[in-house]
């Protein structure tokens, strides 16, 4: 293989996975070219500087043509031929993954049984070379089962699901022709409650690194939404990313590059494998546009033998929007230049053409500064695809996102005063949580509520305090987050003894409190705690504040017009009307 300067990377295959290799490789001094069947009109074959090769990914000749020249070569699609990978390395080639990675992960029963072998958490799966041992499967597993192409499967082509025993001769026909007589197996049925997705990148020195676990939304088996991170709790993406961290190790040293790990999320709390793939996956395209180094670019910096970028999100949260084509380019496109519009949406077109229905064209990048804050653009770009929030029987359902500040008291008798700070943290767009979390008749509740609630991702907690006012002290001392507690007036002291008790905290454990009864201004106080980081939150109070500066001024206006007599009558006549 012969040196060139800058390095070349050839890339087997030409669609938009090449395409956006091929946009990161100037930035770090890589040329690109690629082998597709479309040549140099190929999504990738228009950004490759190197040079195209037109023929098929499997062609052996093609292969060594496209090597000439090449530095190394790596993939945007496993469905090559591993033999062919195998023969380049004989006669010198990097092939990076390696022939042997592809070789694993290419079959997925020979992936599943690589996994089992290392001690990756797997569903139950099994081999089906034949109808007869569907048939098995099914006594040994229940029904529903999935039905799997061993080989050439992707976006849901290759899955079908057996549902009742008349289902088996026709859905075994239709798997086993689809894998080009690759051969079929099945799985277990997961009772999962969400799909998770890794990205890990492995680098030639071994070095390993994951991105952040993401929720993946998948309609008709194919990913059309992607949430980062994921909502669901902080020991399930820690365990989501070790198990996808750990897969890839097992891999051994020809695994590098980058790998899409997709997982689940069982109702039991367990996360399990569900299938690899050797390149960069839907399910990262969001570090695009929310890390400081993406999928991409960290796939390149891999092959290449580069130090390994930064797998962490620069933005508070971020969800990725799949624009599939509807059969005519002009309707299709309608999303495109409404997300152009967006603040903080990015638009990834793929210069496909023509928009076939349901042919990836592109996606939408959103990011926010929080959870609560990405709604807004996400529901609307949801709307414009046609994509309900709501999954039912063709998916799962959207998370909500995760919320900012916990609203919490001692009984429900609190809940009259407390639904004050609630008022507020909506009209600031602010999510959050209410619960009764007694510190006296739940303390293990309360323990667990306080030491966990920053790893679910609050960032501040209001806590009602009524009679025997311990709550906020108590929460304060076993969370590291900022606490404001809300004196409730009682009927025997009216809340002062609650204020006391919040207020003669000992040294080192603070609470914030606020006026007996005034729940608001501690849902203010929350919103400027959360707007101290939030751009977004923090204009929201600037304009809350020039309203109540013009409150004022209009009642002052009024007074010196109608005069004080007269003002005070109509303040009277007011209060009556609300009485009434």
């Amino acid at each position: 293989m012969n040196a060139t300067s800058p390095p070349v990377i050839g890339i087997i295959g030409g669609g938009q996975l090449g395409r956006m290799m091929a946009l990161e490789a100037p930035r770090l001094s890589l040329k690109i070219r690629c082998l597709d069947a479309n040549g140099a009109d190929s999504p990738c074959g228009r950004y490759s500087e190197a040079g195209c090769v037109e023929g098929g990914l499997k062609d052996e000749a093609k292969l060594l043509e496209l090597a000439k020249g090449c530095n190394v070569i790596t993939m945007e699609i496993e469905h090559v031929s591993v033999p062919a990978l195998a023969t380049l390395e004989s006669q010198g080639v990097t092939v990076r993954p390696s022939s042997n990675t592809i070789r694993i992960i290419q079959d997925k029963y020979v992936q599943k049984d690589h996994f089992a072998r290392n001690g990756v958490a797997l569903g139950r799966y099994m081999d089906c070379p034949g109808k007869e041992e569907v048939r098995k499967a099914i006594g040994l597993f229940g029904l529903p089962l999935m039905l799997k192409s061993r080989k050439e499967g992707y976006d849901g082509r290759g899955n079908a699901v057996v549902r009742t025993l008349s289902d088996v001769d026709s859905k075994f026909d239709e798997l086993y022709n689809a894998g080009k007589s690759g051969g079929v197996y099945c799985e277990g049925w997961v009772d999962f409650v969400d799909e998770l997705a890794v990205m890990v990148v492995k680098g030639a020195n071994g070095d390993v690194k994951s991105y952040p676990t993401v929720t993946a939304i998948q309609r008709d088996s194919v990913c059309r939404v992607v949430v980062a991170p994921a909502r669901c709790s902080r020991e399930a993406r820690l365990k989501a990313e070790e198990v996808a961290r750990k897969a890839i190790s097992s891999l051994g040293d020809g695994a590098v590059g980058i790998f899409g790990v997709e997982l689940f999320l069982t109702r039991e709390g367990d996360v399990l494998l569900n299938e690899v793939a050797p390149r960069p996956h839907n399910t990262g395209h969001y570090t695009q546009d929310a890390c400081a180094v993406s999928q991409f670019e960290n796939h390149l910096r891999a092959v290449a033998g580069m130090e390994l970028g930064d797998t962490s999100m620069c933005v508070g949260a971020a969800a990725m929007v799949n624009v599939l084509g509807c059969g005519e380019m002009r309707e299709t496109l309608k999303v495109n230049d409404l997300a152009l519009g967006m603040e903080r949406a990015t638009v990834h077109w793929y210069g496909k053409s023509p928009a076939k229905k349901g042919r990836k064209m592109g996606h939408v990048n959103v990011t926010a500064d929080s959870e609560s804050e990405l709604q807004t653009n996400l529901k609307i770009l949801l709307d414009a695809v046609g994509l309900p929030e709501e999954g039912g029987k063709d998916g799962g359902d959207i998370p909500k996102p995760e919320p900012l500040v916990g609203v919490i008291m001692g009984s429900d008798s609190d809940l009259p005063a407390m639904s004050k700070a609630v008022d507020i943290l909506k009209s600031f767009g602010i999510a959050y949580e209410v619960d009764i979390v007694s510190a006296h008749r739940t303390p293990e509740k309360m323990m667990d509520y306080a030491r966990l609630a920053h790893q679910r991702g609050l960032q501040c907690i209001i806590a009602g305090a009524g009679g025997a006012a311990h709550l906020p002290g108590m929460v304060a001392s076993l969370t590291p987050l900022p606490v404001i507690g809300v004196p409730i007036k009682t009927s025997t002291l009216s809340g002062v003894d609650s204020l006391y008790s919040i207020c003669q905290m000992p040294r080192g454990i603070p609470v914030a409190t606020v006026a007996i009864g005034n729940a608001e201004n501690a849902g203010l106080l929350a919103v400027r705690i959360v707007g101290s980081t939030r751009e977004g939150v923090m204009e929201k109070m600037i304009e809350y504040q020039k309203g109540l500066k013009e409150v004022v001024e209009g009642k002052s206006e009024r007074l010196v017009e109608m005069g004080s007599t007269e003002y005070l009558a109509q303040m009277a006549n007011k209060n009556a009307t609300v009485g009434v």
